[in-house]
């Protein structure tokens, strides 16, 4: 079952053209259905049924949100289809499931002080400080993704119009507007900081480096936020993603155009961005509630 697993998660890479990380979302989603089925004595993809499936969700139920278990009925049924398509097996038995339905669940923000606790946290007066500090001032002037920000290269930087080139989704590639504070701590990373962790042969251009001088990992993006989170002395669970969701509510709550802020996002689909509109209408309730005097 492994080798039908390899088959197609090489045709989603390179005949579909989907990114390492959709693809690797894909791979984690059926190896767990995969363990599923050697757990369950089911030895071949023809002896699955709509009931197996069914008790895979159900085992999932208490552990994953709906969000989450939507993701894997997608999984199962495209892996379904592609195994049927190639006559790898008689019937698809993902056919008659139902889809789960996804809850719409509000994305965790910062307020500005939760902000500035964070981008006030990192020491800059020495290299890595200086470094991250420009990392946190990057993600929340220009609402990047994780991706987006490490593949980001010296010469996609235009800071004489305050303007940076990022590549997206898809590889789609978008101009998005960088403040004037990210500016400089950005240009100040680039002369005291990154000339001492650059290595001609690895660094490539990218702009951010490690201390071995190649680009940074996602994962340790995720390190850099959770440390400064826990020196800024913020309870909440913080993780890269939510400087983009706090980038993009603070501009509504600002007054700014919703297809601005999807163009600024990436978005594809406007009703992606919508959701902080959510976040918005919620704030303002929280606003009536504490300022109105018969709140």
């Amino acid at each position: 079952m492994e080798e039908f697993l390899k088959e197609y998660l090489t045709i989603l890479r390179y005949e579909k053209n989907l990114s390492e990380n959709t693809t690797n979302s894909y791979k984690n989603d059926l190896k767990k259905f995969l363990i599923f089925l050697t757990e369950s004595k089911v030895k071949d993809f023809n002896d699955v049924s709509a009931t197996i499936i069914a008790k895979f969700f159900e085992k999932q139920r208490s552990s994953v949100d709906s969000t989450t278990s939507a993701r894997y009925m997608s999984s199962i049924k495209g892996f379904f289809r592609f195994l049927e398509n190639n006559s790898y097996i008689e019937k698809n038995p993902t056919d008659k499931l139902s889809p789960v339905k996804k809850g719409r669940k509000l994305p965790t923000v910062l307020t500005l002080p939760e902000i500035e606790m964070i981008l006030n946290a990192p020491k800059t007066s020495d290299t890595t400080g200086l470094r991250d500090k420009a990392i946190l001032e990057t993600f929340y002037s220009s609402g990047l993704r994780v991706s987006e920000l490490i593949n980001l290269k010296i010469n996609d930087l235009f800071f004489d119009d305050e303007v940076i080139r990022v590549l997206g989704k898809g590889s789609k590639e978008r101009i998005v507007p960088i403040g004037s504070s990210a500016v400089k701590w950005v240009k100040e990373y680039l002369t005291r900081s990154r000339p001492f962790l650059e290595k001609k042969t690895k660094s490539q251009n990218f702009v951010f480096l490690n201390k071995r001088g190649t680009k940074l990992s996602r994962m340790w993006i995720w390190k850099i936020f959770d440390h400064y989170a826990k020196e800024a002395g913020i309870k909440k669970e913080i993780h890269p993603h939510i400087f983009r969701h706090s980038f993009a509510t603070h501009l509504l709550e600002g007054g700014a155009d919703l297809r601005a802020v999807q163009e600024m996002l990436g978005h594809a689909d406007i009703s992606t961005t919508q959701i902080y509109t959510h976040v918005d209408r919620n704030y303002i309730k929280q606003v009536h509630k504490d300022h109105h005097p018969r709140g």
